[in-house]
């Protein structure tokens, strides 16, 4: 059935750009192979969730696609440029955000400094000493950020006092700042409530067509609600990629990933 979700991302898609490209990638560490020869391709604008029980070679993967720690072969390209040999920093520069396991935020601001201080990060005047206005563009955009990922309330509080919750959105519109075109988020359930992952839900779902994401999750249900394709990783390889209905009903799949749990831990 066509949706406007679906519609928008078949405009994407029709300009023939990947958003990403992995062409044979591997990562080693001494003899350990965390990731072996994968392919993978991420539409602009698609929401692609990866799967994998613990050890399965997720969060090396994002550290390969963001330069943290580069593919010890292959290629990684971001909207058709090769940045296999860039530093992460350039790989900003070209769009690319990533949200962590472990909180990195400034607890001793509050939340709209916080969001300020990513927005100014990816301005012109990031070095400017100036005291920003109800004018400045940044904080303008700060306060847009804000209402996004439903930190109205929260505005003025010390980010020490959040609940993770709380931190955890406020990682997402940290990722936000600064036109990103394709987000890496590690885990952002982890920890969560019930209530608080609904809330992530409808946040990711509310985002704007033209950004496409990756979702590293270990709450499956989470994962299928946000993702429009899926890729199952198995011992550093691809095991399955499909929609999540069909990851969801994969026999294997279900063996493999109930098997081995669904506990929280490093990928």
């Amino acid at each position: 059935m066509s949706t406007p979700r679906t519609d928008a991302l078949s405009r994407l898609q029709g300009t023939g750009r990947f958003a990403l490209e992995l062409e044979a990638v591997s990562r080693h560490f001494g003899a350990l192979v965390a990731l072996a020869d994968i392919n993978l391709t991420v539409q602009a604008g698609e929401r692609r969730a990866v799967l994998g029980s613990n050890g399965a070679g997720k969060t090396t993967l994002f550290n390969a696609i963001t330069g943290d720690f580069p593919p010890t072969t292959g290629r990684v390209r971001l909207f058709g440029e090769d940045v296999t040999e860039l530093p992460v920093h350039e790989r900003i520069r070209r769009g690319l955000r990533r949200t962590y396991q472990i909180s990195l935020l400034f607890d001793g601001l509050s939340v709209i400094e916080n969001i300020y201080l990513a927005c100014r990060g990816v301005g012109r005047r990031r070095f400017s000493l100036r005291r920003p206005t109800p004018s400045d563009s940044a904080m303008q955009l700060a306060e847009t950020l804000l209402e996004a990922v439903h930190l109205d309330a929260a505005r003025g509080l010390q980010v020490a006092t959040l609940s993770h919750g709380q931190q955890r959105q406020l990682e997402i519109a940290l990722a936000l700042a600064g036109a990103p075109r394709l987000i890496l988020f590690d885990e952002p359930a982890a920890g969560l409530s019930p209530a608080e992952r609904a809330e992530l839900v409808e946040i990711l779902q509310a985002l704007p067509e033209h950004i496409g994401y990756i979702i590293i999750e270990h709450d499956m249900d989470v994962a299928l609600r946000v993702a429009e394709r899926v890729t199952m990783l198995h011992n550093g390889r691809i095991f399955k990629e499909g929609t999540p209905e069909e990851i969801e009903n994969d026999p294997e799949v279900q063996e493999l990933y109930l098997g081995q749990g669904q506990e929280a831990g490093h990928g």
